[in-house]
């Protein structure tokens, strides 16, 4: 028995690819169960297998409380006197083992179905857990399988051992799979559910165009060639970012391939998506400028460093290369590079540096205007930073004593004379739409009175046209009854 039991043992565990003391546990756990099934108990059995004789050993399970009084279960506890008597050095909290005499006899119909039951979940939690650590740690890996079936719109692929799941969000819009087409896709993640663990993969993250570059590059997989960033729009158009360890080798040649044979490959395994290799740079702004290829870039100045900030400047004819069909050359150049991108014209810049000019020049003149403040001052102000009177008043006085040459007693005074103008002005621009408003209601009184007089005046005219019509229609009416009278009078023709 022992030799045979053994050796299915053996062959569970090649089978399902687990460790064969994983399986032997999950027997034993099975066993246990069969025990309580059969006895119909309450007990905390538990059995050992013994791999030699091929037999299991039975034993319940007692924890020791200190007396009588402490015992809530007596079938899974026991008192510290009794658990001495069975082992000496027993002491309370110690889990005792107590021999069960009749280990053959749960093997009945319904303890075997039982124990099955169990063994099959054990091991399928086993291999649950095995799958789980075998994948967790292969995250960013490729992995090859074939299309299995579509569950509402996400992909199921089989793997072989298992199964993974390719999301509808993490599907590329111009590619389209049937069951059975082969498949290679990048593993994002792996999640634990219920059912055991599941493997999300992706044909749309920029990792997928990573790992095929990988493939196809020998420098890239010896790191002669390094991927620093890749930006995608998966589908359309991708931005792969890359540099040499050995000035000797060119990496956008060495990614583009003899006649573009490398590239064509991971253009072919991602259905047609466009590719653009740019040249890293240690200089942000000639990063941006190989990155915002094919467009031609004038100038690009950094206008926050620590936020990423950037401002690039093209010809005219140049704006919407620069943005790309729905702005997505400048998008995807903006993640490549890690910095926000925003692209203006030749003419868009000059028009906004005029109007920055006359802005500083009112400033200038405001500030210059405080009243009790020395112009000088003011000037001081401009240099800081300041664009407008409601800056000084909003402004607290450690912003303003940390302006050189002004100390806290000028900040004071520079304060009450902001808000005293502020105040002023407010005060105008306050009487000044009440006069309009005034204006405005004596406008509309004036075209009401117009309005009233017109109205007379046309009922005036139609009273007039009235009494003509009248008198008109009695001179026809008198008229014909003259012709009438006349008709009459006439002499008649003899008959």
């Amino acid at each position: 028995m022992s030799s045979e039991l053994y050796q299915t043992i053996e062959m569970i565990g090649r089978e399902k690819g687990l460790d064969t003391d994983v399986v032997i546990q999950a027997i034993e756990e099975a066993y246990a169960a069969a025990t309580r099934k059969y006895y119909q108990s309450k007990k905390d059995f538990g059995a050992r297998f013994d791999p030699e004789t091929g037999h299991f050993e039975v034993f319940a399970k007692h924890i020791v409380v200190e007396n009588e009084d402490e015992i809530v279960d007596p079938q899974t506890e026991v008192t510290l006197e009794e658990a001495r008597k069975m082992r000496e050095d027993a002491e309370i909290g110690d889990v005792l083992e107590t021999p069960h005499v009749d280990a053959e006899a749960p093997l009945t119909r319904i303890a075997a179905q039982a124990a099955k039951q169990v063994i099959y979940q054990k091991v399928k939690e086993a291999e649950r857990e095995l799958i789980w650590h075998e994948y967790h740690d292969r995250v960013g890996e490729l992995l090859t399988g074939q299309v299995k079936r579509f569950d509402r719109g996400d992909m199921v692929v089989d793997l072989g051992r298992t199964e993974g799941v390719v999301p509808r969000r993490e599907q590329s819009r111009a590619e389209h799979y049937n069951p059975g087409d082969r498949i290679r896709a990048v593993l994002i993640n792996v999640e634990r559910q219920g059912k055991g663990p599941q493997l999300i993969l992706s044909r749309a993250d920029p990792i997928l165009v990573k790992k095929m570059f990988e493939m196809e590059v020998p420098e890239i997989y010896d790191s002669t060639v390094e991927i620093v960033s890749v930006s995608r729009d998966a589908g359309e158009r991708s931005k792969v970012a890359v540099a040499s360890r050995d000035r000797d080798v060119d990496p956008v040649g060495a990614c583009v391939g003899m006649k573009g044979s490398r590239v064509q490959a991971v253009i072919r395994e991602l259905r047609g998506e466009k590719i653009d290799i740019v040249q890293y740079d240690d200089d942000p702004s000639n990063y941006v400028r190989n990155a915002l290829n094919p467009a031609q870039i004038n100038r690009v100045g950094i206008r926050d460093y620590e936020n990423r900030d950037m401002e690039v400047i093209v010809a005219e004819d140049q704006l919407s290369l620069a943005i790309g069909k729905r702005g997505q050359n400048v998008r995807l150049a903006s993640k490549l590079v890690g910095w926000n991108l925003d692209i203006k014209s030749e003419a868009e810049k000059k028009a906004e540096v005029e109007a920055e000019m006359e802005r500083m020049a009112m400033a200038s003149q405001e500030l210059a205007s405080l009243p009790g403040i020395d112009p000088s001052i003011g000037q001081l102000l401009l240099e800081a930073g300041f664009r407008a009177v409601e800056e000084v008043v909003l402004a607290s006085m450690e912003d303003l004593t940390a302006i050189e040459g002004i100390d806290e007693d000028t900040a004071v005074e520079l304060h009450d004379s902001a808000e005293t103008l502020l105040d002023q002005w407010n005060a105008e621009a306050a009487a000044a739409a009440e006069a309009g408003e005034q204006e405005g209601e004596n406008g509309d009184e004036a075209e009401t009175a117009e309005a009233d007089d017109a109205d007379e005046t046309v009922e005036v005219a139609e009273a007039e046209t009235a009494d003509d019509t009248a008198e008109d229609a009695s001179e026809t009416a008198e008229s014909t009854t003259v012709e009438e009278d006349t008709e009459a009078t006439k002499p008649q023709p003899a008959e």
